[in-house]
């Protein structure tokens, strides 16, 4: 998938096999069944072309990487916490990259839906709304802990219940990246 992607084009079974002789030896037939698998998973699609195929990526890498965010995120029975956690785990750049994600989701929104989203705050006086602030800050900051510490125990539970490397092939619903296996690294 990681040449399909790349290449933003459709390709044929030679040309990644081409690319792919550049790093390593690999068999023709390997390279069009691990297309021909990943036709079949949904996530590429192909046009006849003579006696070959040209194969396209169906989404992007982006949607692709989306998708197992939301995927990981809905599954926890505590979603704000898994979020803490992630955001702790982001580098300053990440957190960056987020905060401008956001602003152009808030830009994009409709004004009525950016009013129902967006609780709005209550008229209070000056030394209330900071002594809310500093209240809301500690809070955040226990939660913010409190997530990190069950976001490091659940994940070091599920490494320990993780198959080890190579014992199958993974399909995208199970959070591999297409096109992985067991000998390669789907590049």
């Amino acid at each position: 998938m990681t040449r399909v992607w790349e290449w933003n084009r459709p390709v044929t079974v030679r040309e990644v096999l081409e690319d792919l002789q550049k790093e390593r030896s690999i068999a023709y037939t390997t390279v069009m069944t691990v297309l021909d698998n990943l036709h079949q998973k949904g996530w590429v699609r192909r046009e006849a072309e003579g006696r070959a195929y040209r194969y396209e990526a169906v989404s992007t890498r982006a949607a692709y990487a989306a998708a197992l965010m939301n995927e990981a995120w809905s599954a926890s029975d505590n979603p704000a916490a898994a979020l803490v956690a992630f955001f702790g785990m982001m580098s300053p750049e990440q957190r960056y990259a987020l905060r401008d994600a956001v602003r152009m989701v808030q830009v994009d929104a409709p004004a009525e839906d950016a009013e129902q989203q967006a609780p709005q705050p209550e008229e209070t006086a000056p030394a209330e709304e900071a002594g809310a602030r500093e209240a809301g800050a500690r809070e955040a900051g226990a939660r913010e802990a409190g997530a990190r510490e069950a976001g490091a125990r659940e994940a070091g539970a599920q490494g320990a219940q993780a198959a080890p490397e190579g014992a199958g092939e993974a399909g995208p619903a199970e959070g591999d990246e297409p096109g992985a296996s067991a000998t390669g690294n789907g590049r």
